[in-house]
This record gives C-alpha cells, sequence and structure tokens, in this order.
C-alpha cells in the first residue's frame, strides 16, 4: 500500500477516491443480493473513514488557508453522502431504492471528487498552493486511516456522523 513512508495528504484521499470508484463500478457489475449488499458495505465504510479523516484532519488544517467556500461546500456534501451511507447501511438489497440509494451516493461522490481534485483551482491544488506541510498532514491522516480501518474490521464504525445538518427522525 502507498500510504507506507512518506505521502502526501492530497495523494492519499485520491487513492481512496480510486479505490472508492473502482468499489462503485464492481457494484455496478454485480450480480445477487448478497455480492451487492458485501461492496455496498465496503463503499460505505471506505467513505466513513474517508470523511472522518478529511472532517478531523485535512478540512481543518486548509481552513484560513484556502477558500472557505470550498470548504464548507465540503462538509455539506459529506453531510449528504453520510445521510445515503447510514440508510444504506440500515437497508439491504431486498429493499425498494437501495440501489438507487447506492448510485445516488455513486453521483453525489462523483461530484465531490470532481470539486476536490479535478475541477480548474480545485482544493488539492489550492492546498498544495498553500504553506500547510502536506506530508506531514498526510503521515497523520494515515494513522488516523488504519486506526478506524482497525475499528471498521473489529467493533465496527458508528453510524455517520452529519456536521452541518440535522438527522430526520
Amino acid at each position: 500500500m502507498a500510504t507506507q513512508g512518506k505521502i502526501d495528504a492530497t495523494k492519499l484521499l485520491t487513492e481512496d477516491h480510486r479505490k472508492v470508484e473502482q468499489l462503485f463500478e464492481q457494484f455496478e457489475k454485480a450480480s445477487g443480493d448478497g455480492r451487492k449488499e458485501k461492496i455496498a458495505k465496503q463503499i460505505c465504510t471506505e467513505l466513513k473513514v474517508h470523511a472522518m479523516i478529511e472532517e478531523e484532519i485535512f478540512y481543518p488544517a486548509l481552513r484560513g488557508k484556502i477558500e472557505d467556500d470550498l470548504l464548507d461546500e465540503a462538509y455539506v456534501e459529506h453531510d449528504g453522502a453520510k445521510m445515503l451511507i447510514n440508510e444504506i447501511e440500515a437497508g439491504g438489497p431486498d429493499e425498494e431504492f437501495y440501489e438507487a440509494k447506492v448510485k445516488v451516493l455513486q453521483e453525489q461522490i462523483e461530484h465531490h471528487v470532481k470539486e476536490e481534485e479535478k475541477e480548474k483551482d480545485n482544493m488539492f491544488q489550492q492546498a498544495r498552493a498553500s504553506d500547510v506541510d502536506l506530508e506531514a498532514l498526510g503521515e497523520q491522516m494515515a494513522a488516523r486511516k488504519m486506526e478506524l480501518m482497525e475499528q471498521a474490521q473489529t467493533i465496527g464504525l458508528p453510524p455517520a456522523q452529519p456536521v452541518t445538518m440535522g438527522t430526520v427522525q
């Protein structure tokens, strides 16, 4: 895994983006409810961990160093994804809107990735142009990611917690 040794924060996050894109492709091609559910749960775990390391470490380090609007939108986009993640994890492939929820989650993540790494003057470009030590941040994020993935494998992760939106009961 490329996260061992020195890796800058944007490269770590970009690797996460590629992994989740591959998982969404696998979900689309998968047949059988059991296989689809396994992949969907893996997608949810990867996205929960990714959002946590961004929100706990990456975004706070960038506050005041890049455009605030980009960070604010990223938090809100995460919250929209978290609501779908929680729905997907609480449900199952036999539910009427299960696959639609996974598809909409995929579309939301594609939009979010585009804003972080593909659009002109994107978040990652701004981060690289700032005075933030991206290697130190990357090491911190990689360590936290390992902790969270271990937790996911052992006791599991709690439901995703929205930051900007309340939960609707």
